[in-house]
């Protein structure tokens, strides 16, 4: 995901030849004698000037020069705002999902306000917090009574998680779904969607 690019760093006085990687939130910079990372929003008086991708971080000029016509683009990823996850989730007022499971965290929560329902023939998806394999058997039961064909799981990312990624994948492709998309939605969790064949 982003954009990653070689090009020569000059801050100040110095001047190197870094990897530039651009993500969602933040650009990292590397070299041998250098490892940076700046949230996008620190960024300030973002533009291209010519080859040069400039910007001011900490109160701190920097410039990037990269390939021809890349400026323009990092710039356009850098200052066009992210989608927010109820889009990324396709809910919306006219979109509702029905949500199964506790969700406790801010991001899908705020998401999910204003587009749920008990409805299951309103239902555009369904949401499941899942946790343990419980919570996955719950989700198939559910999903089996409702007439649309997604299958969100949000589940908690990382080697700590409960339940894993590889294990509810395969939980799930095992009962005739297939993953269709995957999003971060916070810091602790990620959500997959599942489609049935």
């Amino acid at each position: 995901m982003g954009r990653e690019a070689q090009g020569l760093y000059i801050a100040g006085s110095s001047s190197e030849i870094v990897q530039a990687h651009l993500a969602s939130s933040e650009l990292t910079l590397r070299s041998p004698a250098l490892r940076r990372r700046i949230a996008l929003s620190a960024l300030i008086d973002v533009r291209a000037d010519g080859r040069t991708l400039r910007f001011t971080a900490d109160g701190e000029a920097i410039a990037i020069e990269l390939d021809t016509g890349e400026a323009e683009k990092w710039v356009k990823k850098i200052t066009t705002p992210a989608p927010s996850l109820a889009s990324k989730l396709g809910v919306g007022v006219r979109t509702p999902a029905c949500v199964i499971g506790e969700v406790t965290d801010a991001a899908p929560a705020e998401a999910l306000r204003d587009a749920t329902t008990d409805h299951p023939d309103c239902a555009a998806m369904l949401v499941a917090v899942v946790l343990a394999e419980d919570d996955l058997a719950r989700a198939v039961s559910r999903h089996a009574r409702l007439r649309c064909s997604a299958l969100w799981a949000i589940h908690v990312k990382g080697k700590t998680a409960p339940l894993g990624d590889t294990a509810i994948r395969g939980y799930l492709r095992e009962r005739g779904y297939i993953d269709t998309k995957t999003t971060a939605v916070s810091q602790r969790f990620t959500a997959t969607r599942y489609t049935r064949r």
